[in-house]
């Protein structure tokens, strides 16, 4: 079985949050059991670079304004991937793979994305000459405009591919003016009912709700909040006429870079059968950010976006209750100026109570991981989240909100804290009662290990995306 995973982003090549770990890791799960899964995505500046090897693999010819070539390579992992070289389009300086250096999304990101569809729908219509997937797997609104044009330009055939759109997160939906329809070479019809139309603009996302054979998300409880108003974002009817065919697969991690045992970026590693070095890293952490160290203080930690859909303006609320528990807080992330500048702060008037890094550091938020005491995520909603799976790896108490993901993959006192509704109210009593266990030693040490222990890896996930695989290829037949 052949797979073509289409993204705009993946670790380690490029990263701005969890679609790249996913991208990153679940193609290598699936070789595993016999899936030659293969990654398509932009050549971003710098990118080829980073491959352990690298050729072009065929020309792609006009793509968009300027001519392209698609380069095929392998990472040091060995995952298998395939670039769209096209200068014009991705190589930038300065910025990132959506926003230039003025933090503004790049203002033919239409453009960009579109052509990375487009090439990922001349691939699977094996056009290009090269190899040819049996399923292209689409994920999130930057490639979900493949299916559009699989459905307006690819002839329809029996042994056409058959597509797969995973949604990461609705509240990303890849809308542009009805006036760029031209520009992506689509036709007028595109915008009739049922098409991408999407409250006077075209909406990306809608192409692969509309038009790809499965939608699937990236939690079973997501599955089922995302068909509802309150949290289908204007989607939930479209989402509704897909009936039975959204499937919620719960993310996994990957368990050799996000490995107490053997983590490089730690102070000193640390098994569910040796915790005593975790205190170690708290120590260390404490030191790097200039938190008192205290070792009875339980440490919490953040490493997120700061925007308020992560719940982390209620976090503001509830730190004053958190600061009486005796506890400190730690922040990595970045995001809104406003939450940006209130968690500093709350550094400078708390100083060695609360530390806050604003941007994002991988091998910090290893260290973090592996030196705090919980981790914090008082979502509104999360489709999946992978800071909680990274906690329970480490042995990282998760404090999250029972949404989506979180409630799939938290369980109440055995694991971590969870709490409904979400709300600061909800939120300072999660806290306290994490502050309650953890002021019982051979209590929190219960909850490590089964925390660490639970299966947070990919093999679940990779069985049930092979399943899905399967199920779509016999209705070709």
């Amino acid at each position: 079985m052949q797979v073509l995973f289409v993204t705009s982003e993946c670790y380690p090549l490029v990263k701005t949050g969890g679609l790249a770990d996913v991208a990153g890791a679940l193609p290598l799960a699936l070789a595993a059991i016999d899936v030659d899964a293969r990654v398509l995505l932009p050549a971003y500046a710098g990118v080829v670079e980073q491959l352990a090897t690298s050729k072009a693999l065929a020309p792609i010819g006009d793509l968009f304004g300027g001519d392209a070539t698609l380069i095929e390579g392998t990472t040091i992992a060995g995952l298998k991937v395939m670039l769209i070289d096209a200068p014009h389009l991705y190589d930038r300086a300065g910025g990132g793979p959506y926003s230039g250096p003025n933090g503004h999304e790049w203002p033919d990101n239409h453009v960009r994305f579109g052509a990375l569809s487009w090439v990922a729908a001349e691939i699977a219509a094996g056009r290009l000459g090269v190899w040819q997937p049996d399923i292209v797997h689409l994920h999130d609104w930057h490639a979900a405009l493949t299916a559009a044009y699989m459905h307006f330009h690819v002839h329809k055939g029996p042994t056409q591919p058959k597509t797969l759109l995973t949604i990461h997160n609705l509240a990303f939906q890849g809308l542009f003016p009805e006036a760029t329809l031209p520009a992506l070479r689509l036709p007028e019809e595109a915008l009739e009912q049922g098409g991408i139309a999407y409250w006077g603009k075209l909406s990306f996302l809608k192409a692969g709700v509309r038009w790809c054979d499965a939608v699937s998300t990236v939690s079973p409880t997501y599955a089922r909040e995302i068909v509802t108003p309150e949290h289908g974002m204007g989607f939930d009817s479209a989402l509704k006429d897909r009936g039975d065919t959204i499937n919620g697969i719960v993310n996994g991690i990957d368990l050799e870079v996000w490995n107490p045992a053997t983590d490089p970026h730690i102070a000193a590693n640390y098994s569910e059968s040796n915790l005593a070095n975790k205190a170690l890293n708290k120590a260390a952490l404490q030191a790097e950010l200039k938190l008192d160290v205290e070792p009875n203080a339980p440490l919490f930690c953040v490493v997120s976006r700061l925007t308020e859909q992560k719940g982390l303006d209620l976090l503001l609320t509830a730190l004053p209750h958190l600061l009486a528990c005796g506890g400190q807080l730690a922040v990595l992330g970045a995001g809104a100026r406003k939450l940006e500048r209130a968690f500093r702060r709350a550094a400078k008037k708390h100083a060695g109570r609360v530390a806050t890094n604003i941007g994002y550091d991988e091998a910090l938020s290893h260290r973090m991981q592996a030196g705090a005491d919980a981790i914090m995520v008082p979502s509104r909603f999360e489709p999946c989240g992978l800071t909680q799976l990274y906690g329970l790896r480490y042995g990282t108490l998760p404090v999250v909100a029972n949404v989506g993901g979180l409630a799939d993959t938290v369980a109440d006192t055995v694991t971590g804290f969870r709490f409904d509704p979400v709300d600061a109210v909800q939120l300072v009593a999660a806290i306290e009662r994490a502050c309650d266990v953890y002021a019982t030693p051979t209590e929190w040490q219960r909850m490590m290990h089964s925390a660490m222990t639970d299966d947070v890896g990919w093999d679940t996930a990779a069985a049930a995306y092979r399943t899905l695989y399967e199920q779509l290829l016999q209705s070709r037949r």
